[in-house]
């Protein structure tokens, strides 16, 4: 029926005439777009038989144009091996191929072993779709072709669309090898399998099993000993394989994926527009199938300036969309895993693209799915499985950009705007009460949980409780703007109230005042005055911190006012407590000691044992600032009588941080009136403290006053480390105290 006819012509003319394009035939046989677009203009000759029978029922074909396609793709199929099946010519490499130094260097040391060690050597390249595995393979296998000098094979075994049967496999590379037609007959699959494990035991060849499914694909085709080399490359990281080493893959480096770039485009014109390349590249997540569609858009497109690329790509919801190129799509490459998934795991990567953070845990998924964390886990690894999410060595999971775009877009179209709603409001909730109960930690009234309280994380401890927070803060942080964008009003005001002992420990995050300006709008959304005085109080505080002075006395003096007006008598000593630090940082030294004395006397008649505290050390510090140190010296020994006191009601973590601050305050006391060896001495005392208690920024200050001391006394060396061990705080610190530690650095190396 079909006699003499390529196969490509015969399957084009039975779309036709069913009048089916090739997306409908797609959709109706499960043979990709791509797969049949390449048969039809002959660059695939040999499909498999699954495959054709699957064509066969997307054209609706009687039982004798059924066979006779069958027989036109049978006829097609060479009688011996041809390069594409299993080649014995060297593979082909990429020409711009950029980077993956380290990669190529792993891969020579696995196949130098292989001269050496009885053991072949076989290597599994993993990685999620686009991540360039076959490329590096390619690449390898090009330049260790003199390694083996009984060659080099590469089967493609279609792993994500329509899986190679490995005996047809085996076949293909016993063929490659020279066996001939008539000595396979004469055997079974078995000893197909023992054939070949012979062959490449007494060889020395290279082979490259592309796109591997899963391990049960490729156990056939591995040699059991003997100096060949086995290259694997796959979405999964086959983790039942044992006996064999393993390169993961992921995004490039930025620098290679700039580099890959301008091999493409050509050095002038990426040069031109250097940092637009260097845009293309970050808004491309590094991947290279991404890079590379997007370079070569541009070169068909050479009119267009690499600028107008990055608006297009800059919308996050036609990216995907605009990585095309002809027949390769980024979103098929992802779209061919996703089909892969159970709908477990479907559902679980399309609500992973509503978590805020970089990376996650396994909780993460728990809250999404009202799951327990077990049974998350085991979700999520089978997204790992498949190359769709990346775990790192620490217990998290990473979802590259693009594929959050990509799971971001399946969300829209197949989950219900009210069960997305619902999950995100799931994740918010446990974010913000997970985030609530960790702060409370460090508050003198709370510490511990309260009994009966269920955590997805072990939040026992204080230690628990700051790692959390700490590695979960842009995750929690988005959840409470999300909160406050939502109207939560109530749950903005309690988590960012958790915050306010834990905010002192990591001053110099960065989002402080942003999380105390919301929860200040929240409390007044509630038309709660007392609520208001102590979250404008707060933000007062975190404000000076930021050395935005000014606006700290502002937001005190709203407080104050709230405070008056709710007849809040300790809220009014907090307003007055936090205007008098930025008063006096703005030269305001009178208006500041006026303020802290007066904060004394609120704190004292109110019985605010922890605000009489801190109100005292400021105190201290203006009456220091105004020239009265001996004064000062006197309010610190009151403050150290007060904390060694047997009923001293202030305990903890809370206590530890005053003393620690009070003994460092009396070191800077004693210091501003040249008693340089008591300043060391307490400045020493200090740090000892701050040490355990874990505060980068007021030890960071500490460590460059004592430098300053030691330099009076004469010892260079001490005061070098000081300051050395300043400046490794970096960020944590404050930029002032950084500045200071620098420049004494610098005198003592001029000295």
């Amino acid at each position: 029926m079909f006699e003499k006819q390529p196969f490509g012509v015969v399957l084009r003319g039975l779309r036709q005439r069913s009048r089916l394009t090739i997306e409908g035939l797609a959709e109706a046989s499960g043979v990709s777009v791509r797969a049949i677009g390449d048969m039809e203009r002959g660059r695939s000759r040999v499909p498999q038989r699954r495959t054709v029978a699957a064509l066969a029922d997307g054209l609706g074909l009687a039982d004798g144009e059924r066979e006779a396609l069958l027989a036109s793709a049978r006829a097609g199929r060479p009688t011996r091996a041809a390069p594409g099946a299993g080649t014995a010519v060297p593979p082909r490499s990429v020409g711009d191929f950029t980077g993956r130094g380290l990669e190529l260097a792993r891969l020579r040391e696995a196949a130098e072993r292989t001269s050496t060690d009885a053991r072949a050597s076989v290597v599994v390249v993993s990685g999620p779709p686009g991540c360039g595995k076959t490329t590096l393979a390619l690449k390898a296998a090009a330049d260790l072709t003199e390694e083996f000098p009984d060659g080099c094979f590469v089967v493609d075994l279609h792993g994500v669309d329509g899986p190679v049967d490995p005996a047809e496999a085996l076949l293909k590379l016993l063929n490659a090898l020279g066996v001939s037609d008539r000595q396979l007959a004469q055997e079974d699959p078995r000893g197909h399998a023992g054939l070949l494990r012979a062959l490449l035991g007494e060889r020395r060849c290279l082979v490259v099993l592309d796109n591997a499914r899963d391990e049960g694909q490729v156990r056939a085709l591995l040699p059991a000993g003997g100096r060949s080399m086995v290259l694997i490359t796959s979405r999964r990281p086959l983790a039942g394989l044992e006996n064999v080493d393993r390169l993961m893959l992921s995004q490039m480096a930025q620098s290679e994926a700039v580099e890959l770039l301008r091999r493409i485009l050509g050095e002038e014109r990426a040069d031109t527009e250097a940092e637009a390349v260097a845009r293309v590249a970050e808004l491309c997540g590094c991947l290279p199938l991404a890079l590379r569609v997007a370079a070569n858009w541009l070169t068909v497109r050479s009119g267009w300036s690499v600028d107008r690329l990055v608006r297009r790509l800059a919308d996050e919801e036609r990216r995907l969309r605009a990585l095309s190129a002809g027949d390769v799509r980024v979103e098929a490459a992802f779209e061919l895993s996703y089909r892969q998934l159970t709908d477990q795991a479907a559902r679980m990567l399309r609500l992973l693209s509503l978590i805020p953070g970089p990376d996650f845990t396994a909780a993460y998924g728990a809250a999404m799915t009202t799951t327990d964390v077990f049974d998350a886990e085991d979700v999520l690894e089978e997204l790992v499985e498949t190359g769709l999410l990346q775990a790192t060595y620490t217990g998290r999971y990473q979802l590259h950009d693009l594929l959050r775009l990509f799971a971001r877009d399946r969300l829209s179209k197949e989950e219900e705007p009210g069960e997305r709603k619902a999950a995100e409001g799931r994740l918010r909730t446990w974010l913000l009460d997970t985030a609530t109960v960790a702060g409370r930690w460090f508050g003198p009234d709370h510490g511990a949980p309260p009994s009966g309280w269920h955590s997805l994380v072990p939040l026992d401890n204080a230690d628990q409780a700051r790692t959390w927070l700490e590695s979960e803060s842009p995750a929690w942080y988005a959840a409470l703007r999300s909160a406050a964008a939502c109207g939560e009003h109530t749950r903005v005001t309690e988590t960012a109230q958790a915050m306010e002992w834990f905010c002192g420990l990591c001053i110099h995050w960065g989002h402080w005042s942003e999380i105390y300006r919301l929860s200040s709008q929240a409390a007044a959304a509630l038309d709660d005055l007392r609520l208001q005085a102590f979250h404008l109080n707060q933000y007062s505080g975190v404000l000076a911190f930021e050395h935005r002075y000014r606006e700290a006395v502002e937001r005190a003096d709203e407080a104050l006012e709230c405070a008056r007006r709710a007849q809040d008598v300790a809220q009014q000593a907090w307003a007055l407590f936090y205007a008098a630090w930025p008063h006096g940082r703005l030269g305001e030294m009178q208006e500041g000691f006026d303020k802290a004395r007066a904060a004394v006397d609120l704190f004292e008649s109110a019985g605010d044992h922890d605000g009489w505290l801190q109100a005292m050390i400021v105190h201290r510090v203006c009456l220091r600032d105004l020239g009265r140190v001996e004064e000062a010296l006197a309010q610190h020994e009151r403050i150290i009588a007060f904390l060694d006191a047997p009923d001293c009601p202030v305990s903890g973590s809370a206590a530890d941080i005053y003393r620690a601050k009070t003994i460092s305050g009396l070191g800077r006391d004693h210091a501003a009136v040249g008693r340089w060896q008591e300043a060391a001495d307490h400045f020493r005392s200090g740090l000892l403290l701050l040490q355990q208690i874990g505060i980068p920024d007021v030890e960071a200050e500490a460590l460059t006053e004592l430098g300053k001391v030691l330099i009076e006394l004469g010892e260079p060396q001490e005061a070098r480390s000081c300051l050395r061990q300043a400046l490794a705080f970096g960020d944590a610190a404050d930029s002032n105290n950084l500045k200071t530690a620098q420049s004494l650095l610098d005198s003592l190396s001029v000295g």
